[in-house]
């Protein structure tokens, strides 16, 4: 399964921003009153976005003790709290993931972000149907920046359902907003493969590749895609590239050992 990168922080507001309006990142309609409370607010916004750095490396145990020193310096701060709960979540402690996920969501239920996030938990957890949920309502406010994320996510937990239809529909919402969304593509020519739809498989594949680096998971599927439909130039080329760039990979080791199904 394609790991989703779910991390959208990177906030930024100057010191005489409370003097006009809300800081991004915290409860709506909060302004903060003092320059040393904005100040708190903008270190926890940077060991927020450290954090995030860490994360997204894999380093869980540096990001979490940022998080937590971002969460300790402004319990109100948001993105401290739903970033912590992907941390818990990945920690497998869902006390903590959840508890943190409904803080944020306390703080501002319409955050998108959090509840994107708090899907993803859930999904996770195999609460598919409440996981849904929690993606629509992300898509209801109308100035969330990444509105394909929770239906690249709606679409990879229904899959979880073996609701390929279902699926299918979320990916193409997520490419109507964002054309080129890798996840949605990759997800797509896996589902017209498995229902032998050949020609639209190889068409997302192409579509694919043109736009984004070739993984793994998307060059083996690309072999078998090609395999079908009786291409062997093609299928002799997403060969190569994955012996080539992914030797040690479990897909190559599948194409050395004529494992195609």
């Amino acid at each position: 399964m394609i790991r989703i990168a779910l991390v959208a922080v990177g906030m930024w507001f100057t010191l005489s921003a409370f003097a006009a309006q809300t800081v991004p990142g915290l409860p709506p309609g909060y302004v903060p009153t003092s320059e040393e409370e904005l100040t708190n607010f903008e270190r926890a916004r940077v060991h927020t976005d450290l954090g995030a750095q860490y994360y997204a490396a894999g380093n869980i145990g540096v990001a979490l003790d940022e998080f937590n020193i971002a969460a300790t310096i402004e319990r109100r701060y948001i993105p401290a709290h739903y970033m912590l709960g992907l941390v818990y979540m990945d920690l497998k402690d869902d006390v903590q993931a959840e508890d943190h996920f409904k803080r944020a969501l306390d703080l501002d239920s319409n955050n998108s972000e959090a509840r994107n996030n708090y899907g993803w938990f859930l999904c996770q957890r195999g609460k598919i149907e409440e996981s849904i949920k929690q993606f629509m309502a992300a898509l209801k406010n109308p100035l969330y920046e990444t509105p394909d994320k929770p239906y690249v996510n709606a679409g990879i937990c229904t899959l979880k359902l073996k609701d390929d239809k279902g699926a299918e529909e979320y990916f193409l919402k997520a490419l109507k907003l964002r054309p080129n969304q890798p996840q949605a593509l990759l997800a797509l020519a896996d589902i017209y493969f498995r229902a032998n739809d050949l020609p639209n498989a190889r068409a997302q594949m192409i579509l694919f590749m043109k736009a984004h680096n070739p993984t793994p998971d998307a060059l083996w599927l690309g072999v078998r895609i090609e395999r079908k439909l009786g291409d062997r130039a093609s299928e002799s080329s997403y060969s190569q590239m994955l012996r080539q760039r992914f030797p040690v990979s479990k897909e190559n080791q599948a194409l050395a050992a004529g494992r195609f199904e």
